[in-house]
């Protein structure tokens, strides 16, 4: 029986299954998908292409409302949340339509100085095979379709398997903006039938965006193929609190980097690293606001924070937080928990001997740490086996400078959260993968940057 089912966390209750595609429809999707590399990739423009991707972003925005209300049911987001991601999502694909041009012309080498000409022409790859999470079900998309497409590699999507009908939903757009059969097609897959899709020598490339073990059996197999891979995975991104003139503004950043999409975001800031200085009146404040927050149906307008996305994510983040006290952690404060709905939880006193100390909380859990000074910090925030993204705050513009050149992650954001931009690049170092979406940079992954040295 298929796994790809709609449950709304929020609810309990489940939709029909979505049937799973089966091993026949795979190869014809592969072969439709290297047909079209070979014609339609090949005989359009850049700026063909980026029309296409246009019109992609303009179908997102005219159904904003039923998109956004499709990831509430099947992840629980807060609809404006929820809302957000949609006009996020057109805003990337916009970006691309609008940068494709430029981002893929021939570059000269100007280091050149032999005979003739010598330059760069920038070319798709073939098919690609996307591997998206279910936290972010359009976003994610985005940052891998958008670019790839413009460029003219075409696309296998394999979403999570609790996300069928907003994966339904995009390739519905796709083939209404008027992009050809075979550019971009969802698979209702199983682990073994991608497996299978890797192997396959028309596919060239994938990209997940998921858990470390998905991600290490995603580059198992791409590697024993020798397959180009782009990989997001988790992260527990510190949040450096140094100085500030404004602790309430900074607490409220904490709180919202914490907390933004259920706190369920692999670049949310999740150990809090505060100068002792500082300590004591930011533990008091960020406390409070922690407990304040009460989660409540996503759907209502005023909602912030929804459930966690189902019962099993909610069953392991308890598991975790009992783990943590059992091995000598302080539970500081809690809020309650009702099934997936589940209230903010603060620990402290969390040693380098202890499992929270180097793993990922995937909800609304905070550990929070006392430092004596910069180097400790420092030491501190570098000391996880991830390298996704960072949070510094400092009034000091050298220190600022000083301790982004120390973080080992992939991104240094200084005084505020939220600050993603579709022209920024995303992804990180260390366990937290390899590769970079969004910016100029997201479109130089799957791409054959072709010499062509012309003597006459």
């Amino acid at each position: 029986m298929s796994k790809y089912v709609v449950t709304n966390p929020a609810t309990g209750e489940s939709g029909a299954p979505f049937a799973q595609t089966t091993d026949a429809q795979i190869s014809a999707a592969i072969d439709a998908a290297h047909t079209t590399h070979q014609g339609w990739s090949k005989t359009t423009t850049v700026a063909e292409r980026s029309e296409l991707i246009e019109r992609v972003a303009q179908l997102h925005r005219d159904r904003r409302e039923n998109l956004a209300e499709i990831i509430v049911r099947e992840m629980g987001k807060p609809y404006e949340q929820a809302l957000g991601e949609v006009d996020f999502t057109a805003d990337i694909y916009s970006f691309y339509a609008t940068n494709g041009e430029k981002f893929l012309a021939d570059e000269a080498i100007p280091e050149f100085e032999g005979e003739g000409e010598a330059f760069i022409r920038r070319s798709s790859l073939g098919v690609l095979l996307g591997i998206m999470p279910w936290n972010f079900p359009y976003y994610q998309v985005a940052r891998f379709a958008g670019p790839n497409l413009v460029l003219g590699n075409t696309i296998l999507l394999k979403h999570a398997s609790q996300c069928p009908e907003s994966a339904a939903a995009m390739e519905k757009i796709f083939n209404d903006a008027g992009f050809p059969a075979g550019a971009y097609q969802n698979l209702y897959a199983d682990s073994k039938q991608i497996e299978g899709v890797i192997a396959d020598p028309r596919v060239q490339g994938v990209s997940l965006t998921g858990s470390e073990r998905a991600g290490a059996a995603v580059a198992e197999t791409a590697g024993r193929y020798l397959k180009k891979v782009v990989l997001e995975l988790g992260g527990s991104d510190p949040f450096i609190l140094l100085s500030t003139d404004d602790m309430d503004a900074t607490v409220e950043a904490a709180i919202a980097g914490r907390n933004d999409n259920n706190a369920q975001a692999c670049n949310a800031a999740k150990r809090f690293v505060v100068i002792e200085s500082l300590y004591a009146e930011f533990l008091e404040k960020f406390t409070a606001k922690m407990l304040e927050m009460t989660p409540s149906n996503p759907m209502d307008e005023d909602t912030y924070l929804g459930p966690l996305s189902s019962a099993g994510a909610a069953d392991g983040l308890e598991e975790q937080v009992s783990r943590a006290v059992k091995q000598g952690a302080t539970l500081h404060a809690r809020g309650d928990r009702s099934g997936t709905y589940f209230s903010g939880v603060v620990l402290t006193d969390v040693t380098p001997a202890m499992d929270a100390h180097h793993e990922e909380f995937f909800g609304p859990v905070a550990i929070v740490y006392s430092v004596k000074d910069e180097a400790a910090a420092v030491e501190l925030a570098n000391d996880t086996p991830f390298g996704l993204g960072s949070y510094l705050f400092s009034t000091d513009k050298d220190q600022v400078l000083r301790v982004a050149d120390q973080i080992e992650a992939g991104m240094v954001y200084v005084n505020g959260v939220g600050l993603d931009s579709p022209e920024l690049p995303f992804g990180g170092i260390k366990r937290s993968g390899f590769g970079r979406e969004l910016g100029r940079f997201g479109i130089e992954e799957f791409v054959n940057r072709k010499l062509i040295r012309i003597l006459k």
